[in-house]
């Protein structure tokens, strides 16, 4: 790290280790002209990227002590556009996967959309109008395995109907997991999904919600990707969609997800608000927080 204090959100020197290979081939195979590695630590650019996606902080406001917000801004476009995030993300899957007993590709999934709402740098085209929700931002749809872990991701405008998002999410589900064959999805999904699903060799069931069932009840199998949704949550990057690209949202759902994962893998876990500050922490009347 440089010499500097560490951040909750910092990798371990075990989840570094997880991530290190992805990164070392990458950067043997993005040598400049000149022979030059950069001058930054690609370890110090992962821990600001998940600084950030824990943090949600705008760029220019990323700490000094981490490398320029450009060049962590550079690194985190250059693994979007060709994947690399993904690499990432799927090596932790199929190990989190293997952990708990599972094969690493996943037989069946769950999926569902949520929506958010979108600051004022989003462009007009990729935002609409959640027609049930009453709400302007953009979908988030997913797909995961029964453990919760991410398969597909895809964000668009919120006008676009859930059935066009499931389509889109079942091609990405049966391109990259073709041993897929069963799938849950909510009353919000229509028969053209169905028809698309079993197009596609995967029986998609919808779970109705219990009418006579009162108060909170979570849905079978359906709850699976509600908890995934509330996790990622708890990543403040992803408490509104904040990007200009689309492509940059569902990066950082990755991320998020990477970061989970790490942790899972690790068993080291990031502070939320619920836990107390540490002792001898000061409150905003700088009291002490612990007497």
């Amino acid at each position: 790290m440089g010499g500097r204090q560490p951040y909750p959100s910092d990798l371990s020197d075990e989840a570094w280790e997880l991530i290190r290979p992805v990164i070392t081939s990458w950067k043997g195979q993005h040598r400049s002209v000149s022979g030059h590695e950069g001058r930054y630590e690609m370890r110090e650019i992962v821990d600001a990227i998940l600084y950030q996606a824990r943090v949600g902080c705008q760029w220019r406001y990323l700490p000094h002590d981490f490398p320029p917000y450009t060049a962590v801004y550079y690194y985190f476009g250059k693994w979007r556009d060709d994947g690399t995030d993904q690499v990432i993300h799927d090596l932790l899957r199929w190990q989190v996967r293997e952990s708990r007993g599972r094969r690493e590709d996943p037989s069946a999934f769950v999926m569902d959309t949520q929506t958010v709402h979108t600051s004022v740098n989003a462009p007009k085209a990729t935002t609409g109008l959640d027609p049930g929700k009453k709400s302007r931002g953009r979908k988030r749809g997913i797909a995961t395995d029964v453990l919760g872990l991410l398969i597909a991701v895809i964000v668009v405008a919120a006008s676009v109907h859930d059935n066009a998002i499931g389509i889109t999410l079942l091609d990405q589900v049966a391109a990259d997991n073709p041993s897929v064959t069963k799938g849950w999805v909510d009353a919000g999904f229509k028969n053209a999904v169905i028809d698309h699903g079993a197009a596609l060799g995967i029986d998609i069931e919808v779970v109705q919600r219990d009418p006579h069932t009162k108060g909170f009840a979570p849905a079978p199998k359906r709850w699976i990707v509600e908890q995934t949704f509330g996790t990622l949550l708890l990543h403040r990057r992803l408490a509104r969609d904040y990007e200009t690209l689309p492509a940059s949202a569902a990066s950082w759902i990755r991320w998020s997800m990477t970061d989970v994962m790490t942790r899972r893998l690790t068993g080291h876990s990031a502070l939320t608000w619920r836990d107390p500050p540490p002792f001898g922490a000061r409150g905003p009347t700088g009291e002490a927080a612990h007497a």
